[in-house]
């Protein structure tokens, strides 16, 4: 399995510079069945990275350009009546596929964002009367724009919580960049090939649901989700008026399923504190709910962790 993990880094690494993190985010998510929500200014490679992962991959996926002027039923699919026959016929959306993206999701109101909710929660989508599965797997990646502001708005806290990791993209170094300006200039970028398929993935993931927690780790995880919930019993009491919500019950769910899989991408059947620490910031950074009071201090919830895992002990 270590094998075709590597082939299909491999294939989507060639037109990927960098950005390591954000492929081993969007495997996690693959592996362990989540969602990955990603910050980042444009042009930084999140539309080709899951286009690439798709090919490598042989899956099906489609973009969705998020606006202020899109409708539900632009993403879900809609009736549409037939004047000839008389009857109306189902015509599917975007989201029935393997792998969306969901550009700027932060561009459209609420009552389209939440129409993404029920497909990413239960894989399944509803038009009219008719209930309708969606093709597995199925991942959405959501982009968010954090530069401009305008025309924007606020993803509600209840959608940011389908979303396992929330991933911040970065720039490239000058030597990576070196290299991406180099393969344009000379040939372009190499195609991506398809290295793995459908059934490559599933016996992935058994190995995924092969990989062993110990009970000490898993309750390591749960003190670091219940420190954001109440850090004074936790030593952290300095925290506590910085935290209006700490992470929900899914985020100890997203935490035990992302150190399993990061485990597994490491080539590890067992997971340890150090796959915890390298997924947590990625997993709550979006579930917890600051208060007027951090952010007039400008306490970001990343700090938050970063205090968290000082105080709890690792076992």
């Amino acid at each position: 399995m270590l094998d075709k993990i590597a082939a299909i880094k491999q294939e989507v690494q060639k037109i990927i510079v960098g950005q390591e993190h954000l492929i081993d985010s969007l495997l996690i998510g693959l592996i362990a069945d989540g969602h990955i929500l990603v910050e980042g200014v444009p042009g930084l490679a999140k539309t080709t990275a899951i286009n690439a992962l798709s090919r490598a991959l042989g899956l099906d996926s489609k973009r969705i350009q998020f606006t202020p002027d899109l409708l539900p039923s632009d993403i879900t699919g809609t009736e549409i009546y037939n004047p000839k026959t008389g009857e109306f016929t189902i015509k599917k959306g975007p989201v029935f596929t393997n792998m969306l993206l969901a550009d700027e999701i932060n561009r459209a109101p609420a009552k389209v964002q939440s129409a993404l909710l029920e497909v990413m929660q239960e894989k399944q989508v509803t038009i009219a009367d008719d209930t309708f599965k969606v093709d597995r797997p199925f991942l959405v990646l959501a982009t968010e724009n954090p530069v401009e502001q305008e025309g924007a708005y606020r993803l509600p806290e209840a959608q940011l919580d389908r979303f396992m990791l929330k991933v911040l993209v970065g720039y490239n170094t000058i030597d990576e960049e070196f290299e991406i300006v180099n393969r344009v200039a000379k040939n372009g970028f190499e195609a991506v090939e398809k290295v793995a398929g459908k059934e490559d993935l599933e016996a992935i993931k058994a190995k995924f649901n092969e990989v062993h927690v110990d009970d000490a780790v898993q309750k390591y995880m749960l003190k670091l989700i219940f420190a954001t919930r109440e850090p004074e019993k936790y030593g952290l009491g300095e925290m506590k008026e910085y935290i209006e919500f700490g992470a929900s019950p899914r985020g100890s769910i997203d935490l035990y399923k992302a150190s399993r899989a990061h485990a597994l991408l490491n080539g590890k059947d067992y997971v340890t504190p150090l796959d915890i620490a390298e997924v947590v910031s990625d997993v709550l950074r979006h579930r917890i709910i600051l208060s007027y009071k951090a952010e007039a201090k400008g306490i970001t919830s990343d700090q938050i962790i970063r205090r968290v895992l000082e105080a709890v002990k690792a076992p």
